[in-house]
């Protein structure tokens, strides 16, 4: 495939996967604004975050295999309608209950935007290649956390947050427009004649025993967690605790999503230096020590916000070496059920973030240190994971790597 072609598929599987993400970053400015307005606490706002990744992780086992057996387009056209509808729900809320509900329906059509993508790049490449246009997807993909925070201070600040859901629910459609007129169908009629409900849970079955699988899985849900976890905690510690505008905790959020997705670009080329299994391992070992560092450091009283932001800097940088190559070493033994196979893959990785995000809300006060011993306990795992899954591989565990 041609350049060219690498960044035009990058692009359009990049904004896809880029219009759920964009709901969240887009609104994380206005998370205390929105207590005040629902007069609704921490916990209760940061649910609407929750119920955000419940439904984007459990709607990918839906999606997955249901677009191994109809094709990919027809379960992102339904994904982005629910998305629109829910979107203009959530603008139109009066208490937090009701925009938990709408907040669960948002995720899960926007899970269709999180799921197909990846299917599609299975589709039509293993290995190297596969990192090397999963990475071009990631950095399309970093408009949302880089500029979306920006985007969704001005917004608010002109309409309040509810203009936030109206700008998403635009973006959805044009997502619609998107699908209809450039993505092209990658899952011809031919291959899925032996996809049907029945094979899509023998096929979850084949993945829920594969060890090696699952050890990827939750080496890139563990360093998600982490990221969740900062992403439902950061705007009360940064504007409450630290005293940041809006704007100002967009820019500082902006820097660490910079990190992760420039980052990301270099995954394909260590790869072909090191092997892909070699940048999992030095990266998710790397990101455990920088989040062990900012966890002493609060720990032993310490309480300065630029050491917050240039630890998790550093650490963000680490991760996006290990999230889209786990993701590709993960599918690349199941390209006949990639679809599934990703909507598992998903699902496991917004539960996990879930989960975390909701045990951490339990000990939210607005101070950092719990948000950063959820960050560092997610980093931590990460590390036993990966030796426990990838310790006994010197190079890569794929043929498509080892050529």
């Amino acid at each position: 495939m041609h350049s060219s072609s690498f960044l035009r598929l990058a692009l359009i599987l990049g904004l896809l996967s880029a219009i759920g993400p964009f709901a969240i970053d887009m609104y994380l400015p206005a998370l205390p604004a929105i207590g005040s307005s629902l007069a609704a606490d921490v916990g209760a706002v940061q649910w609407t975050l929750t119920a955000f990744f419940l439904s984007l992780g459990a709607g990918q086992l839906l999606y997955g295999p249901i677009s191994d057996m109809v094709g990919r387009k027809p379960p992102l056209y339904f994904g982005m309608v629910l998305f629109a509808l829910a979107s203009v729900g959530c603008a139109l809320a009066t208490d937090v209950q009701t925009l938990v509900v709408l907040r669960f329906l948002q995720g899960l059509g926007a899970a269709a935007g999180m799921a197909i993508p990846r299917a599609v790049v299975r589709d039509l490449h293993t290995g190297n290649e596969a990192a090397r246009i999963m990475s071009l997807l990631m950095l399309v993909f970093s408009v949302s956390p880089i500029l979306a925070p920006l985007v969704g201070s001005g917004v608010i600040a002109l309409s309040g947050w509810r203009g936030v859901f109206w700008a998403v629910a635009l973006a959805s459609v044009a997502g619609l427009a998107l699908v209809y007129g450039a993505l092209k169908e990658t899952r011809p009629p031919a291959q899925r004649l032996e996809s049907s409900l029945g094979s899509a849970l023998r096929s979850y079955g084949v993945l829920l025993r594969d060890g090696h699988f699952l050890g990827l899985v939750g080496i890139a849900s563990t360093a998600l967690a982490g990221f969740f976890v900062y992403l439902a905690g950061s705007p009360f510690v940064m504007i409450n605790h630290y005293g940041l505008t809006p704007t100002q905790y967009s820019l500082a959020f902006s820097v660490n999503a910079a990190a992760f997705f420039g980052a990301a670009q270099c995954t394909a080329l260590l790869g072909r230096r090191f092997g892909l299994v070699n940048v999992v391992k030095g990266a998710a070992s790397a990101s455990g020590v920088v989040m062990c560092l900012l966890l002493a450091y609060y720990l032993a009283g310490g309480d300065q916000l630029w050491v917050l932001i240039g630890l998790y800097f550093v650490a963000s940088g680490f991760m996006g070496l290990v999230i889209p190559t786990t993701s590709v070493l993960a599918l690349e033994k199941h390209g006949a059920i990639a679809g599934t196979a990703s909507a598992l893959m998903g699902t496991l990785q917004m539960l996990g973030g879930a989960l975390a995000m909701a045990i951490v809300s339990l000990f939210a006060n607005g101070e950092p240190l719990p948000m950063v011993v959820g960050m560092a306990s997610g980093a931590l795992v990460g590390v036993l994971l990966t030796w426990a899954t990838l310790g006994g591989y010197a190079q890569g565990p794929s043929a498509a790597e080892a050529r």
